[in-house]
């Protein structure tokens, strides 16, 4: 794969497509282990430069109070990339490893598109609502309330879904009048970086409103998280480095929207077509790998259907392997990275460790000799308590889990840390509504029901987060709250 060398290393500061001041780093194929280009190498320097440039055009400019306008560059923005689309659906199985089914979806068209829901929104959204007259203290006012851009947005996004990721904070926070800072994810770089090159050379949106840094120093994303001229961090990652991106923002009181880890529970009543909810279970397991955050990696079925399920799944993940993601039947690509790759052998090897057994897969596929590949896996024998059954994965790996009823169902889901997703299965609607109502969850799929969409909210209960993304409440984290009175 070649690409243009006039935007791999570059980052867009203050409306200019710039070097990297620490040069450039590697970008790899993970399906190969091939280096494929270049990235620019951002620092503390250019960091500081991106921050800068967002605070001067908030509080310099009329981009957060000209709603039109920014509707209207959103709108730029969507055909310029659309101008694009054949150089980003490759650069973006190229880099990020993902099946080319999924761009035609959430890795890339879908994303994409959603730009124009955002600019709808800066138009239709009601910036200032009327709530009448009062008199407190015997005094007559006339109140209102306004709604205004938060100011400067610090974007930190992970590498399984970067288009998505990126244009689901990019689009709302432009839409609502702030400004931004994005760091890229060092191992995607390349799809953020297209992106700052189209917007600094095909639309009108002013310098400073986006800046775009990629860097493989991590270091960067604390520098945006703390520094005050910042007054929102929106992150997606681990519930680890959430924790940190929180009490980093802390020092500052800046608002944070954290959408972080995962661990949820495909659920099926002893109602369900088993066969359909299994094949489902398998499917949903191995996209991209397994490398999403809401994708359901318990199976939880009838303990008087164990032996019949875990046979039902074992065969349809073997129907699914791990391949070559630019081949259209692909569904199931590489992991990330080595790092990554090794992370998801250490838990298969630990969930053998702890009396599970592996009922198939487990390493890596005998076909591929190179690429980060993990063959997709089922684990049975354990039980909700094991580690692999309570902590994110992050892979192809599936774990069977048996339960005694609607309730002890609705039990071990809400057994995790995590509360982001989940799915349930069966065919009363009244038990099935029973248990959506006591999963604790952000989002819930019936009978393979897919509730992605960008007028839909995103978001988990506990551990999985705060705040949404996507939809008029994701729209809404980007806005502040300005109440106004005037003597009547």
């Amino acid at each position: 794969m070649t690409l243009r060398p006039d935007f791999a290393s570059d980052l867009l500061i203050d409306g200019k497509l710039v070097a990297g001041s620490g040069g450039t780093y590697d970008v790899v194929n993970p399906a190969t282990e091939e280096v494929i280009g270049q990235a620019a190498q951002a620092t503390a320097a250019d960091m500081d430069a991106a921050i800068a440039a967002a605070r001067a055009a908030f509080d310099t400019t009329d981009w957060s109070r000209d709603h039109a306008f920014r509707a209207r560059c959103l709108r730029q923005l969507r055909e310029a990339l659309a101008g694009h689309f054949d150089e980003l659906r490759e650069l973006t199985v190229a880099e990020v490893g993902c099946p080319v089914f999924l761009t035609h979806g959430p890795q890339l068209e879908g994303p994409m598109n959603d730009l124009d829901y955002f600019a709808g929104l800066a138009e239709s959204y009601d910036w200032t609502v009327d709530l009448g007259e009062a008199s407190p203290m015997g005094i007559k006012n006339h109140r209102e309330l306004r709604s205004e851009a938060v100011g400067v947005v610090g974007a930190i996004t992970p590498w399984n879904f970067p288009h998505q990721i990126n244009f689901a904070k990019i689009g709302p926070a432009l839409a609502a009048g702030c400004t931004v800072v994005l760091k890229a994810a060092p191992d995607t770089p390349w799809c953020a970086a297209l992106v700052g090159k189209v917007i600094a050379e095909e639309t009108d949106i002013p310098a400073g409103v986006i800046n775009i840094v990629t860097s493989t120093d991590h270091e960067l994303g604390a520098q945006l998280t703390a520094d005050p001229r910042v007054d929102l961090i929106s992150f997606t990652g681990s519930t680890a480095t959430g924790r940190a991106v929180m009490a980093s923002a802390a020092a500052s009181l800046k608002k944070v929207f954290l959408e972080l880890g995962g661990k949820s529970a495909f659920l099926v009543l002893d109602d369900a077509d088993l066969g359909a909810a299994c094949a489902m279970a398998a499917f949903n397991v191995v996209t991209h790998a397994g490398q999403g955050c809401a994708i359901t990696t318990r199976l939880v079925v009838p303990r008087e259907k164990l032996a019949e399920a875990t046979e039902l799944t074992r065969t349809a993940l073997a129907g699914l392997p791990a391949a070559d993601p630019t081949k259209p039947g692909t569904i199931c690509g590489p992991l990330i990275s080595a790092r990554q790759r090794d992370r998801v052998e250490e838990y298969i090897a630990l969930a053998v460790a702890e009396g599970g057994t592996v009922e198939t897969g487990g390493g890596r596929p005998a076909d591929r000799e190179h690429g980060y590949f993990v063959s997709p896996t089922l684990i049975s024998g354990l039980d909700n308590s094991a580690r692999v059954a309570q902590e994110e994965i992050f892979g192809p790996v599936l774990v069977i889990l048996a339960h005694d009823g609607d309730d002890d169902a609705i039990a071990i889901a809400n057994d995790s840390p995590y509360g982001l997703s989940g799915q349930v299965w069966g065919t009363d609607p009244a038990r099935i509504n029973r248990v959506v109502d006591g999963v604790r969850t952000g989002t819930m799929g019936i009978n393979g029901g897919i509730w992605y969409s960008a007028d839909v909210p995103f978001g988990g209960y506990k551990q999985s987060g705060i705040g949404r993304e996507m939809g008029v409440a994701g729209f809404a984290e980007y806005l502040e709250t300005k109440a106004v009175a005037r003597p009547a």
